[in-house]
């Protein structure tokens, strides 16, 4: 093995080292903070992709380039990036800048550890158990499961491959070939990663079926009930019910009492899709929304998005306390995980997941929670449905803007109605020609909008 050296970057000097870091995290807090977050700057300085390129000159060379260069190459990627921490970015579900979870990134990157055993990741194994076991009393589970994965894609990716290896754990060995044909149930408005995660799962997208939504977008269990029925009468097994809390464009939370029901009466694995409604269990107002999540035998919750505690923070919780995660993945890699250790091995989380590196996820969300506390986490819920009121009264009152519906959580649906259609509802195209609109401010760099059609 060779023997370890000191840092040798930029000539091995140290103070250089220090020089360019610092100039960087100034460059940082001047363009990403202060003015990323100012609503008097543009949220992005939007460029087509062919001036883009140029402008960043990203091909990469064989010599290196100074110091100068370098800094101001950082500032250039800063500068032509979309600011998703801007009062006005609405593109997506995430948004905001926490400093505290800030803070978090930064130090994770800096320690550049990997989450998979307690002897190179002491700190982050004991505090992920620790979040972990907190989002899990939030849910309303005393013991359980889990892990931080690599977005809420993963996390109902993992909760499928845990139900069907519950029911055939030979499958683990054996492959496809120990199952008959399966067949899982999710509503028409759950998340695309439902029918990405049966496709990797090699399940196939056709055992994915489809639940009917009423006009709010949640899941009909008297439909559910008819599913499964069907699917069991064309020979196949019925094995999870994937339910979505907080779904991406209505906001719609399935009713979760009644479809536990349903999967008990059945014996079918129940899985909450929570990335975006999860972070509604902070707040005692509004937690209702999720009644009979304590029911789900796996949740997701993506911190990172209305709790803002940056990209990336998703969990997967079980209710499970048999080891399943482990069970069903670990594979016992002797130079890793070795029995023998001088501390309880039972710390060593890295056999539970599919990853073998593993970034820290915990710590930003462990610090928000550290500097806000529960009641400043569920102030900021509280406050983001108190805006989303005041958005619905203010559409109401304005002209050209027509409500879709009464939204029950922070999803507001709304049309923008140009002049040349006011007072055209009636007429038979209204509805096409409605949903051709588009608010064209993109560009401008003004606002950063998601149009759904």
């Amino acid at each position: 093995m060779a023997a370890s050296k000191p840092l040798n970057a930029l000539d091995g000097d140290p103070v250089a080292v220090e020089s360019l870091l610092r100039d960087v995290f100034g460059i940082v807090v001047d363009e990403a903070i202060r003015k990323g977050t100012s609503a008097s700057e543009k949220v992005c300085e939007w460029k087509e992709p062919e001036e883009l390129k140029h402008l960043l000159d990203l091909e990469l060379q064989s010599q290196g380039e100074s110091q100068e260069q370098i800094l101001e190459r950082c500032r250039a990627v800063i500068h032509y990036s979309v600011k998703t921490g801007h009062p006005r970015f609405f593109n997506q579900l995430f948004s905001g800048l926490d400093p505290h979870a800030l803070a978090g990134r930064i130090i994770t990157e800096s320690l550049n550890t990997s989450q998979y055993t307690y002897e190179i990741a002491p700190v982050f194994v004991l505090m992920e158990e620790e979040v972990l076991k907190k989002l899990r009393a939030l849910v309303g589970w005393n013991s359980g499961d889990g892990v931080f994965c690599p977005g809420g894609s993963i996390s109902n990716m993992y909760a499928m491959n845990l139900a069907r290896y519950q029911r055939y754990p030979d499958c683990k060995q054996r492959g496809l070939r120990a199952l008959p044909p399966l067949a899982l149930f999710t509503s028409k408005e759950c998340h695309y990663s439902i029918s990405k995660g049966a496709a990797f799962l090699g399940l196939g997208t056709d055992s994915v079926r489809v639940v009917k939504a009423d006009e709010r977008g949640k899941m009909i269990p008297e439909d559910l009930e008819r599913q499964i029925s069907l699917a069991e009468a064309e020979g196949s097994v019925p094995f999870l019910v994937s339910t979505t809390s907080g779904t991406t464009v209505l906001g719609a939370f399935d009713p979760l009492d009644a479809i536990a029901d349903v999967c008990q009466r059945h014996g079918l694995w129940l899985h909450v899709d929570a990335a975006w409604g999860g972070s509604v269990l902070l707040s005692r107002t509004h937690r209702h929304l999720l009644d009979g999540i304590q029911r789900a035998d796996s949740v997701a919750w993506n911190p990172h998005k209305l709790l803002g505690a940056g990209l990336q923070c998703s969990a997967l919780l079980l209710r499970d306390t048999s080891n399943l995660l482990k069970r069903c993945h670990g594979s016992q890699a002797s130079y890793l995980f070795q029995q023998d250790k001088f501390y309880d091995v039972a710390l060593d989380t890295g056999d539970k997941v599919v990853q073998c590196g593993r970034r820290v996820d915990c710590l930003k969300l462990w610090l928000m929670w550290k500097a806000q506390g529960g009641q400043g986490l569920e102030r900021r819920i509280d406050q983001a449905f108190a805006l989303t009121r005041y958005l619905v009264e203010e559409i109401k009152k304005r002209e050209g803007f027509e409500l879709v519906m009464e939204p029950e959580f922070v999803n507001v649906c709304f049309w923008f109605v140009p002049p040349s259609l006011r007072g055209k509802k009636e007429s038979p195209d209204y509805s096409k020609r409605l949903s051709q609109v588009k608010l064209c401010q993109a560009k401008r760099g003004e606002k950063v909008l998601r149009m759904k059609a």
